[in-house]
């Protein structure tokens, strides 16, 4: 069962981009969308503050082209690990899509709106947050 306290806490994102520019823009935009963020620029970053962070992250937000592997070689190593958690996908690359097909992520295409953006994590992590509580 959820407790009371766990949606609030489980509303906390973890952002994944090896470029600071769009870290920081990202990270902005759903700060004022009321989310407190954790910021990785690597996979091998993120996998590790996954680890240590795991009972706050409600979601993982990624990039699809990053220096040390690609979104989706992240991805699969969550799923390796946690099957159920929401990731989203942001990706210049709309053809990218296909390499995540089965691994039940969100993925959209790059620009994205702000207002757009919150709504989506919104919708995700509140849909993640009911399926807990259904358990």
């Amino acid at each position: 069962m959820v407790s009371a306290a766990e949606p609030n806490r489980l509303r906390e994102i973890l952002l994944v981009d090896d470029n600071p520019l769009q870290l920081r823009v990202r990270k902005a935009v759903l700060q004022s969308g009321g989310f407190q963020v954790s910021v990785a620029t690597s996979a091998a970053d993120a996998l590790a503050m996954l680890r240590s962070l795991s009972d706050r992250i409600g979601l993982v937000m990624t990039d699809h082209v990053m220096p040390d592997g690609s979104g989706s070689d992240l991805v699969r190593a969550i799923r390796g690990e946690n099957d159920s958690l929401p990731i989203v996908v942001l990706s210049g690359l709309p053809e990218a899509i296909a390499e995540y097909e089965g691994l039940g992520v969100i993925f959209r295409a790059k620009p994205f709106p702000p207002a757009e953006l919150i709504e989506l994590v919104r919708k995700a992590l509140d849909v993640s947050i009911r399926e807990r509580g259904a358990a």
